[in-house]
This record gives C-alpha cells, structure tokens and sequence, in this order.
C-alpha cells in the first residue's frame, strides 16, 4: 500500500519535471529563433548591431534573445507593440549586453494602452498584443552621453527583472501612461540622471522591490510632474545618489510642484548617501499652494542615512513615519514645512561612531499643523548650523511630543516659537556632564500660546532648564534630574 502510494507520488513528480522541462525547451527554442545573431548581429562591441536588433524585433515573434556577447547599437531600437505583438527581451542569462552608443534609450517600448488599471478598461487588443512587455537578464551600457537605458511610454504591465543598466544618463524611464510596472531583482548604477525616472507620466500600481539603485546624480527614483498612485519601493539598497555641483538632489525624490503623488509605501530599504549641499535621502516637493498633492505615504523600517536632510517634506499630507533608524542626519533628520497630518513614531536618531565629527541631527517643524512625535529617541552628536534646538516647533499649531528622549543637545532640548496648542509630555532631556553649548532643556518664545509642557525630566543649561516668557504657557509636574 505505501509502495503504491510512493510509485503515484515520484510518478507524478516526474511527469511534472518532464512537462516543465519540455516548456522550459519550447521556451528557449522560442528565443533560439528570436537571437540577434541569426538576424546578422555580430556582437563584438565594435560592429554596429542596430539594423540586425530591428531585424530582430519585427520579425522575431517577440521573443528576442540577445545571446552572448556585446553588442553596440548608435540609435534606439523602437518596440511599437500593436505592430510587433508581445515581446520579450532576455540577455541569455546575463551574459548579452548592448551598448548604446547614441542619444536615447536603447530599447523604446510603446504600447497603446489609454485605459486604467480596471480590467473593464482594457482592450482586447492590449490584451492580446500588448500586455507585460519583459525585459530581463540584460546589461545596458551607455556609450553616448545622453544614452539612456530603456523607456517604456503606454504599456500594460511592463516587467524588468535581472538587468544591469549602467554608465547612462538616466536608467529606467516611463513616460505618458501606464499601469503595473514592476522593477525587480535589478542593478541601476552611475548615472548622470536619474535611475528610475518618472517623467510626467500617469501611473497607478509601481513596485520597485530587490533592487540596487546607486550613484546617480539627479536622483535614485525620481519622479516629477506625475500622477501616481500606489507606488512601492521596497527591500531595495538606495544608495549615494547625489551631485556637489547641484543645489539639491536625493536618493528618493517626489517632486510634485505639477501632478499629484499620492498612496505610496517606502518599507525595508537601506538608504544612504554622501553629504552633499542641498541633499536628502528622501525628498518630497509638494506644491506652492496646498499641502494636498503628494501625501498618504507610510515610511517604515528603513535604515536611513548619512546626508544633509534624511527626510524633507513640504507641501504634503497624511505621512506615517515609523520604525526607522536614522543617522548622520547633518543638517536634520526631519524637516517637515507647510504640511499637516504628519506622525513620526518609535524611530531610532543615532549616530555611527565611525561618523562623529559631523553628524548633527535634529528634527524641525515649520508652517505645519496637525504633527504627533511620540516614542522617539534622538541622540545628537555635535551641533548643526543655524538650529535653535534638537526638536524645533516654528509657526505651527497643534503638535503633540509625547514619550520622547533627546541626550546630549545643542543648544536647546525642544525649541518653540510662535506656535499654539503644543504639548510637551513625559519626555526625557538630558545633557552630557560637562556640555557648555546647551542653555536649556526647553525654551519656549515669540508669540506662541496655549502650550502645556507636563511631566517631564530635564537638565539645566546654562540658562535653566525651562524658559518661558509667554503668559499662556502651562509648566507643571516637570522633575529636574541633574
């Protein structure tokens, strides 16, 4: 009886093995028919290969290999679907590279794609010739200076996974309209652009997950005058995207001045970068007159570090930033301007000993209403330019700081002027021994009122431990612990 069962069980288990290698074959004689070299590509990085790749792409079928090999192409090779039909473009396991060696991106995807990402909105003819373009296991390599490596305008489901873009302008660009892009398992590295730009395109449903994303100038991801919805960056290593030369740049970049960007999650990712004036690891540009076009946004579990902002937001709405660890945030860990409904929660503020000399810290609100700081611990290392405290409350309204611990700052603890209905509760300030910058643990001025600061431990600067000058402050049940 057990016999029995075992014979079914690997009888079973074999015929599964032989039908998944039988398509396993059929799949590959499929890019066996489609490889460049039978359309007369030479792939000697000196040949042009671009009119063998056309070749290639219009009478394949669609399922293009670019086998083993480098191949140089001096002008974009266009992939218009309706025409063409499905495609797919594989570089033999990572062993094909094509090096552009002209303006423009090498491969250009098109689709015709008008619809949203309901199933009702899709054509049947975008089903049938156009849907998920893939693009995998390639390198691309710029060889012009204004190469760019692949440009996907109206797709249905677009798919890059496994590729090596590098040494272009920008890596990845999607442009006018598209639905369910998905970036995955792939390497965008030193560019003189972005690596991953949206460019005023309409987009709902991104996932950007596995990736390595680092050293390009005009940011990581970038995305400016979009509509987006739904945008994912996840489990990525986003690293060192900045330019001295510039006056701003940022690892992850949302500029929203035109367009909306709103729904989004960046959660499990590594990022980092060099100082650099005017630079961020996250940077969100709202518009000049509302703080509703870029919001919604959860940041979570992120290490995130070394630049002169870790985060700046203004002009935003409804962002949840929790459970991050910060440090070498040299200017400010968090900059939060002309904004509202901003929770930044249970985040680690450190710094790496290896990186003392210039870390700053700090966080500061301005212009902002509806802000809750709660369960943070903030360590900071030396003081910043131009900061009136660790924590600054400038011209905003209703901010709670609850449960909080701020060592060792410069040169106040928590810092509020011309602010109304803040609450300071049950936090800890405590100063290093023998710290002559600091005057005081919290410092209270300007017009600001209706302000409860209750229940807290501080340390005395060299001023007291809480100043206040404003009648409608409310100070009670504080405990000085030096």
């Amino acid at each position: 009886m057990f016999f029995w069962i075992a014979f079914l069980f690997t009888a079973d288990s074999i015929l599964i093995a032989e039908k998944s290698f039988e398509s396993s074959l059929s799949q590959t004689e499929n890019y066996k028919s489609g490889d460049i070299r039978n359309y007369g590509a030479v792939g000697d990085g000196v040949t042009d290969d671009t009119e063998a790749i056309r070749r290639a792409v219009e009478e394949s079928g669609g399922a293009i290999l670019i086998s083993s090999g480098r191949y140089r192409i001096t002008e974009t090779i266009e992939v218009t679907m309706l025409s063409t039909g499905r495609v797919g473009i594989n570089g033999d396991s990572g062993t094909g590279s094509v090096i552009m060696a002209g303006a423009g991106p090498a491969f250009r995807i098109i689709g015709s794609h008008q619809g949203t990402s309901n199933p009702d909105s899709v054509t049947e003819d975008v089903w049938i010739y156009e849907r998920m373009p893939v693009v995998e296991n390639l390198e691309i390599k710029g060889g012009h200076p204004e190469a760019d490596g692949l440009e996907f305008i109206d797709t249905m489901q677009p798919v890059v996974r496994g590729v090596l873009i590098r040494d272009v302008r920008h890596g990845i660009l999607v442009r006018e309209r598209s639905r369910n892009f998905i970036l995955d398992s792939s390497h965008i590295y030193n560019c003189s652009g972005s690596g991953l730009f949206f460019d005023r395109v309409n987009i709902h449903q991104a996932n950007v997950l596995g990736s390595h994303i680092s050293f390009c100038k005009k940011g990581g991801i970038k995305s400016v005058g979009s509509e987006i919805r739904n945008l994912q960056i996840t489990g990525n290593d986003i690293e060192y995207n900045y330019d001295q030369e510039a006056d701003e740049s940022a690892d992850i970049w949302i500029d929203v001045r035109e367009g909306t960007v709103r729904e989004g999650t960046i959660s499990s990712n590594t990022i980092q970068s060099v100082p650099s004036p005017g630079g961020a690891n996250i940077r969100f540009i709202g518009a000049d007159d509302s703080y509703d076009e870029t919001g919604l946004w959860s940041i979570t579990g992120n290490h995130i570090s070394n630049a002169y902002k870790n985060i700046y937001i203004t002009g935003g709405r409804g962002f949840t930033i929790t459970g991050n660890s910060f440090i070498r945030g040299i200017d400010r860990n968090l900059v939060v301007e002309n904004s509202r409904n901003i929770v930044f929660s249970s985040n680690s503020i450190d710094n790496n000993p290896d990186y003392q000399e210039d870390a700053g810290n700090g966080i500061t609100i301005r212009n902002s209403k509806g802000v809750l700081l709660t369960g943070l611990q903030m360590d900071i290392a030396g003081p910043a330019e131009h900061r009136a405290g660790a924590l600054e409350i400038l011209n905003s309204s209703e901010v709670s700081v609850t449960a909080c611990q701020i060592f060792y700052p410069d040169p106040t603890g928590i810092y509020i002027e011309d602010s109304r209905n803040i609450q300071i509760e049950q936090c800890m300030i405590q100063k290093k021994d023998d710290q002559p910058g600091m005057t005081a643990s919290i410092r209270i001025t300007g017009s600001s009122e209706q302000v409860f600061i209750r229940n807290n431990l501080v340390t005395s600067g060299s001023e007291g431990d809480i100043i206040s000058l404003p009648s409608t402050v409310m100070i009670e049940g504080n405990q000085n612990i030096d």
